[in-house]
């Protein structure tokens, strides 16, 4: 029950930019569901087809966790630069997933084969972090590229580096995720 609160806020916050007299009540749902004041940082990622239609999130908690769910639902449906803006007529064919993220602690290693080593696949959420590069993916990215290897390689390209950059030790932080997903139109709205 407390997941589906989840899903139901980040639909709302999309049905809501369609549809301006669709209002619901916040202070309300906050109080019906008090851990939603607390931190959070979460990911919204909307698929259509089963193909990526947008995902936004935060890696570390900065406001409310229904205010993160919020704001990502928005900005994954609307902002993603990836992306054009999200159509009515798609909704019907979305699948939306909310993933909220453990803390990131760091993830102490020697050598690349050592991370490799230490990385938990299907597991961890990682984030690599050098100087003006910085990319992360969540440990749902594991279905495509399923070893470490693959992973850390294909990570690095997403923070704009190569796979050399692992020569220079960057930092890698591991994180885990809560993560729940539905068809967008049998996600009850609020």
């Amino acid at each position: 029950m407390l997941d589906s609160i989840l899903l139901r806020i980040a639909k709302s916050a999309i049905v809501e930019k369609f549809d301006a007299s669709y209002l619901f009540d916040k202070k309300r749902l906050i109080e019906e569901y008090p851990f939603l004041k607390q931190q959070g940082a979460a990911f919204v990622t909307l698929k259509y087809d089963n193909n990526l239609r947008g995902c936004i999130g935060s890696i570390v908690a900065h406001q409310t966790l229904y205010d993160d769910i919020f704001h990502n639902a928005v900005s994954a449906a609307f902002h993603d630069p990836r992306f054009r803006p999200l159509h009515v007529e798609e909704l019907s064919h979305l699948n939306l997933e909310v993933s909220v993220l453990s803390e990131p602690e760091i993830l102490e290693y020697g050598d690349f084969d050592d991370l490799c080593n230490k990385v938990r696949p299907k597991i961890d959420g990682l984030i690599l972090k050098y100087g003006s590069y910085q990319g992360t993916f969540l440990p749902q990215v594991w279905e495509q590229l399923q070893t470490p290897k693959l992973f850390l390689e294909h990570l690095s390209i997403k923070a704009g580096a190569n796979p050399s950059i692992y020569e220079e030790h960057p930092s890698i932080y591991r994180y885990r995720v809560d993560a729940i997903e539905e068809n967008f139109d049998e996600i009850e709205p609020i």
